[in-house]
């Protein structure tokens, strides 16, 4: 995430980079140290998608400050 957004590694803490899940529970994470996207919690595609086909997590990433 860190790549893609063109931030230095130390940017990252400085800036309040935070993810937000729809829903309660948070699936993912920004690993502080490396900038990279990591899953925060167990996923479990039967529970969370049982008849779709296709099963899709969205997130965001909300950086504060100027890009």
């Amino acid at each position: 995430v860190a790549k893609d957004m063109g931030l230095q590694l130390p940017a990252i803490q400085d800036r309040g980079i935070r993810m937000l899940d729809k829903g309660r529970t948070q699936y993912f994470a920004l690993h502080g140290k490396t900038g990279h996207l990591v899953t925060a919690e167990r996923i479990d595609r039967e529970q969370l998608c049982k008849s779709v086909q296709q099963c899709v997590l969205r997130c965001e990433v909300i950086v504060e400050g100027e890009m």
